[in-house]
């Protein structure tokens, strides 16, 4: 039997959809949450391939950057499409959202309190434009697909994704008016029964 072990922060932010592949499939895996006064000690003794987290163990060995485990455990699940031209669209979706998380960032951080700026100002002029553009894309894409995923006529780790991304703004008031049918994917992925159940389970923690 494979053993896993995922190593992120207390928090959802980027081991988050990793968990939900883990839920979805039904696989067991070793959870191991780390707090921020934790970090710098455990940083120096557990060989981080990159010297951050999250990084998963499989059978020991380890991977690095959470859209890479995403796409490894999406493979290992079938959660990457059904065919290799649907995974190369969920994959570029992905590298679509590290953009959107790249340009709206300064926002985030300073929300969360860990970076800088007055967040009324960088919400109008750095988070709304990327947002909108971002979500524009999105409803293009499940306008093709037709069938209130993302991607194909299936589930996809990028659902699990954008779902999560979207129920964490609509939670802190976010304005989904111009984009109803993102809000209405957010409801459906999330009210799949092991995503629901992991949600209404899984600790509560700030972001």
């Amino acid at each position: 039997m494979v053993s896993y072990k995922l190593t992120y922060f207390n928090g959802r932010g980027a081991g988050e959809v990793s968990r939900q592949i883990f839920a979805y499939a039904g696989q067991q895996y070793e959870d191991n949450r780390v707090t921020q006064e934790q970090w710098p000690a455990l940083k120096e003794t557990c060989a981080a391939p990159f010297g951050q987290l999250p990084f998963l163990e499989v059978d020991g060995k380890k991977l690095a950057q959470s859209h890479a485990i995403a796409r490894f455990l999406a493979r290992e699940f079938k959660l990457n499409g059904k065919t290799a031209w649907e995974e190369a669209q969920v994959n570029s979706l992905a590298d679509q959202y590290k953009d959107y998380s790249s340009e709206a960032r300064p926002y985030f951080y300073a929300v969360m309190g860990f970076g800088p700026g007055d967040v009324e100002t960088l919400k109008k002029d750095i988070f709304l434009p990327a947002f909108e553009k971002f979500y524009g894309f999105l409803v293009n894409f499940l306008k093709a697909s037709g069938s209130g995923f993302l991607v194909g006529d299936s589930l996809t780790w990028i659902d699990l994704a954008i779902a999560q991304h979207s129920a964490d703004l609509i939670a802190k008031g976010g304005d989904f008016s111009k984009f109803p049918e993102l809000k209405a994917h957010a409801e459906k992925i999330q009210a799949i029964p092991q995503i629901k159940k992991w949600i209404e389970t899984r600790p509560v923690t700030p972001f």
